[in-house]
């Protein structure tokens, strides 16, 4: 066999490889491990991507068969994929939650503009790429996410350990859920003052048992009052994320809830514009700008944050919603789901550059 052909020059010829997103070589980065070659000039080794939902895998998976096919005498190229979701970094004086990798918020303005549809949904789509999710509702007033991850009959298990209790997340869907509506009855209003509040949440993030996450997505509830200040206040932060629809109400709200967590240092990885246009469902090929068109886009340029992407207003999410299949699960080829995904793949891809970089 050539002699050319080793380990090294594998690593070598990778070498000028990056990753689209860091801009980094994937051999600098260790990205590229268990180089191994056989006698036949097979070729086989580990590409560690940085998220199980890596937007550009198969890009990056084909540039580096490219490049390893120029050595002489290699006859195959074998590449096993994993993952490897770096940890966020530390804060000073927050404590992270044991065993969580990256914790999101996905937050809005104002209600009513599928805050919750858009968390649920992400937090799947992230669980569907093999990443491990686990979503908090932090919605403690309006509690929805057990309903849309059908879960509404679901009840918590309670553990007692030297520290107090500790509670067994719910699960479905690929998604670990705490929420408030495991602790009340159906029509029970939670009239709570703000350090109750503060309790619960904390609670949440502390006394669950969460297990290893890649992810933890908070659902927010709207504004910017006790709750998101308890979250940020209490735990390092990986970014938030901002829904709002294009209308020109949400979107005043909407940069309010945005500089709220920049006023509080933390990284806003963008804005997604939920019901950005209506698709009938007996007219699939048109579309109406029911709540206006294009603020989400302008409004993302004004601040200066990424527009994560639209998401159309269909039926079918909203019955997915209802019925406790969301959408990326009950219909993944609808144009939401596939706007979902996107956004949930692009997301993931600004974690993993926000921690490495």
């Amino acid at each position: 066999m050539n002699k050319i052909l080793d380990s090294q020059s594998v690593l070598e010829v990778l070498r000028p490889v990056q990753d689209p997103e860091l801009r980094k070589s994937l051999v600098e980065l260790n990205m590229i491990r268990n180089v191994q070659i056989n006698d036949g000039g097979n070729v086989s080794f580990t590409l560690v991507l940085t998220t199980p939902a890596c937007p550009l895998r198969e890009f990056i998976v084909e540039d580096c068969q490219k490049a390893v096919k120029t050595l002489p005498g290699v006859t195959n190229v074998a590449v096993e994929v994993t993952a490897e979701t770096p940890q966020q970094k530390s804060v000073p004086d927050r404590t992270g939650v044991p065993g969580v990798k990256n914790i999101l918020a996905v937050s809005s303005g104002k209600g009513g503009v599928g805050k919750s549809t858009v968390a649920v949904n992400i937090a799947v789509a992230l669980a569907q790429t093999g990443a491990k999710v686990g979503l908090l509702d932090a919605d403690i007033y309006g509690p929805n996410d057990p309903t849309m991850l059908g879960l509404s009959d679901a009840q918590l298990v309670v553990h007692s350990s030297p520290n107090g209790e500790i509670l067994e997340p719910a699960f479905n869907h690929g998604v670990k859920l705490v929420s408030m509506a495991f602790l009340i009855d159906k029509d029970q209003p939670v009239i709570w003052r703000g350090p109750m509040l503060n309790g619960i949440i904390r609670k949440f993030l502390y006394q669950v048992d969460w297990g290893e996450l890649d992810y933890l997505i908070v659902d927010m509830p709207p504004g910017t009052g006790d709750a998101q200040l308890t979250l940020t206040q209490a735990v390092p932060m990986a970014g938030a994320v901002i829904v709002t629809t294009p209308q020109t109400v949400s979107l005043l709200d909407s940069r309010k809830g945005l500089r709220m967590f920049q006023q509080l240092n933390v990284p806003v990885l963008g804005i997604v514009e939920n019901m950005s246009y209506f698709i009938p469902p007996d007219m699939p090929e048109k579309q109406y700008d029911i709540f206006g068109s294009g603020g989400g886009a302008k409004t993302a340029e004004e601040l200066g944050v990424p527009l994560l992407g639209t998401i159309p207003l269909e039926i079918s999410t909203r019955i997915g919603g209802d019925n406790g299949v969301p959408i990326v699960v009950a219909d993944p080829d609808s144009a939401s789901a596939k706007a979902l995904r996107a956004i949930a793949l692009n997301l993931a891809g600004k974690v993993s550059v926000a921690a490495l970089v």
